[in-house]
């Protein structure tokens, strides 16, 4: 996804990510990090520090049945995010040359490390 032409397949798999309700991403996330003992407080803290969002505007997000293209067109991505380093589903997330794509992997990102015990002032850049 970072160099070269994409396939068909992975366009079309790219534009159903994007078409996810980010309501129906949400859940996973909460289960994800509440697996690992860590609170669905601390997962809206994370990803209110990279949307702009406060917890009346995420749970607005959360039941509008927005898109993620949707979420992500209406938001303002933390300055900060571009520190946001390492591997996600196997690929680099300072790699990921689509705006949209990178930052659903900056989210992803986050939450995997809130999932794997990181502190929240070390994950929020």
């Amino acid at each position: 996804m970072t160099t070269g032409p994409l396939s068909s397949r992975q366009l079309a798999n790219m534009q159903r990510l994007f078409a996810t309700p980010f309501a129906d991403i949400y859940p996973l996330y909460v289960t994800k990090v509440q697996r690992k003992n860590r609170s669905e407080s601390e997962l809206r803290t994370v990803l209110s520090w990279l949307t702009g969002l406060d917890g009346t505007q995420l749970d607005l997000a959360i039941s509008s049945g927005e898109s993620l293209q949707e979420f992500f067109e209406r938001v303002h991505v933390h300055p900060n995010s571009v520190l946001i380093t390492g591997m996600v589903c196997g690929v680099k997330v300072q790699d990921v040359e689509d705006p949209l794509m990178r930052n659903i992997r900056y989210m992803d990102k986050l939450v995997d490390e809130l999932a794997q015990g990181k502190a929240i002032e070390n994950i929020l850049r």
